[in-house]
């Protein structure tokens, strides 16, 4: 049995759109088209391919035909590449999605997709998640690549080191003669407010085991947003992590003070498809060699 592309992309549009109409204005087909094109896809694979949800989601089935669909369409885009023509001229882009951490696009990721994008007839939709957690992304085929901290390849994936983001546990001054005022002991950090991204984050918790403290025991602000997260720092609503870019400025002009104790090392690694694709092997590297100049090269990071 074999899958036809056009409905196999069909597919992949719905998801990417989030709606049949939306999908529908795209593929510049009425709604009731898109809806029949998928009936006959899932009575052709006796699947049910997609849940009618808002946004509508995939099935596993679904993801299997839609991780067939990205790969078909990077596929053509380096085949005509190879035969010099430009799959831009007839209006195609090829859509890449990337998992990416929140502090990874807050600090070094954006400035290489947007040379890539302006060399390339390529689209990014990027999925935000936890640099513990894109891995998982990876494995249900929902993206194309990965920034991770996982150093264990995922199944059909190939991995390549970027390096360490360095997070150092900073405060305000004010903060710190307000709630540590003899300086950062462990009894002080049981009252002392705190930055969490998330309930997912284990950042500061990790820092307080290694200080001695509990990490259950301080007040916890949850900021889930990279740039909003440091804003709330240099605020005083608590003390948290920063990586060094979103903080050394503050620090050099005395905004900001380093609370002691060790600095937590997070790995970075790029994940992506094991396919023989010259555009994802562009992105890796333009990726790879932007890493290189914004994160730690350290020779044995310490895990999360």
């Amino acid at each position: 049995m074999d899958i036809p592309l056009d409905l196999a992309r069909t597919l992949a549009t719905v998801i990417d759109a989030g709606t049949f109409d939306a999908a529908a204005r795209e593929l510049a087909i009425t709604p009731s088209a898109v809806s029949q094109r998928l009936k006959a896809l899932e009575t052709r694979l006796g699947r049910v391919l997609v849940v009618r949800s808002r946004p509508v989601q995939p099935t596993e089935a679904g993801a299997a035909v839609v991780r067939l669909a990205r790969q078909l369409a990077l596929l053509e885009h380096d085949a005509l590449a190879a035969l010099d023509l430009d799959a831009s001229d007839a209006g195609r882009r090829v859509r890449i999605p990337l998992a990416v951490n929140a502090d990874s696009l807050a600090t070094w990721i954006l400035p290489p997709l947007a040379r890539l994008a302006a060399e390339h007839p390529i689209v990014f939709d990027l999925h935000r998640d936890d640099q513990a957690f894109t891995a998982g992304l990876l494995e249900s085929g929902t993206v194309m690549a990965a920034v991770t901290s996982q150093a264990e390849p995922v199944a059909g994936c190939v991995v390549r080191p970027l390096g360490v983001l360095r997070y150092r546990a900073v405060a305000t001054p004010e903060y710190v003669a307000r709630r540590l005022p003899d300086g950062p002991a462990p009894e002080a950090f049981a009252t002392a407010p705190v930055v969490y991204f998330d309930r997912r984050d284990d950042l500061q918790s990790d820092y307080l085991e290694q200080v001695g403290a509990d990490p259950a025991a301080p007040p916890r602000h949850y900021v889930p947003a990279s740039n909003d997260f440091a804003t709330a720092v240099k605020l005083g609503l608590g003390w948290g992590l920063l990586p060094a870019s979103q903080s050394q400025a503050e620090l050099d002009r005395g905004e900001l003070v380093l609370l002691g104790g060790p600095p937590i090392d997070v790995p970075h690694h790029w994940q992506q498809w094991n396919l023989r694709s010259p555009l994802l092997d562009a992105i890796a590297d333009e990726i790879v060699a932007e890493a290189q100049s914004h994160l730690l090269q350290h020779p044995a990071p310490r895990a999360r």
